[in-house]
């Protein structure tokens, strides 16, 4: 029997975080399909999903993050999956949080379920938290809905959201499509979760990047996406 929901993977040089990831997937909701998507990685990380059995999507060049999702997203769509799950490939995200994410959407009939950190945890004022807020308030004056963890990179889409992205190029997994599905209709539900620190491996979000990332995503919550 099918599974209903399929996790989306993308990974790009992630060989020495996939065999934890997986392992984190089998133990806690090996009833789920999973999907790793090889995005044109440097290293051995086709080798190693290959040698772990995994279900790998290769990509034979490296499309980004946003590509990798659109990808998955088609994958899901064109697969009759009902639901699907954007996961991290790097170990911060907890496979224990997917079958509380798959109920709520199950139980309340939502589009979107995200999975957050500042539910139960407070929000500090640490350079990506005093961006999160930001974005937050941009969220709330484009569309009303308060979302406390905008920038979580675990969400679950229904079919229609999922069918929604597989068939437009701009739709990537950050907040200012979160905003512009919001303002579409998409109903949202954040439910209580923690994440790890990257297990191995440096995250492209530096100072300067961190500052360039919330930026952008203010002014296209703003703007750019406000004209779609």
């Amino acid at each position: 029997m099918r599974s209903p929901l399929l996790i989306i993977i993308p990974a790009y040089n992630e060989e020495k975080n996939i065999p934890h990831v997986v392992s984190d997937l089998q133990k806690h909701c090996p009833q789920y399909d999973y999907l790793i998507i090889n995005d044109g990685s440097t290293d051995h990380t086709l080798q190693v999903c290959q040698e772990l059995g995994c279900s790998v999507l290769d990509l034979p060049v490296n499309l980004g993050l946003a590509g990798g999702f659109q990808a998955g997203m088609r994958y899901a769509a064109r697969n009759g999956y009902r639901y699907a799950v954007q996961f991290d490939a790097d170990g911060q995200h907890l496979a224990e949080y997917i079958r509380p994410m798959y109920e709520c959407a199950e139980r309340e009939q939502k589009d979107i379920v995200i999975a957050s950190r500042y539910i139960e945890g407070k929000k500090g004022w640490s350079l990506r938290e005093i961006g999160s807020r930001l974005i937050s308030l941009c969220i709330w004056l484009t569309t009303g809905k308060r979302i406390k963890d905008p920038t979580s990179g675990m969400r679950l889409y229904s079919r229609k959201i999922m069918k929604t992205v597989a068939g437009h190029m701009n739709y990537d997994p950050e907040p200012d499509t979160l905003a512009a599905l919001i303002r579409g209709g998409a109903s949202v539900r954040e439910i209580p979760a923690e994440m790890n620190e990257r297990i191995s491996g440096a995250s492209y979000l530096n100072f300067t990047n961190s500052v360039k990332y919330m930026f952008y995503m203010c002014i296209s919550i703003l703007v750019v996406h406000w004209l779609r």
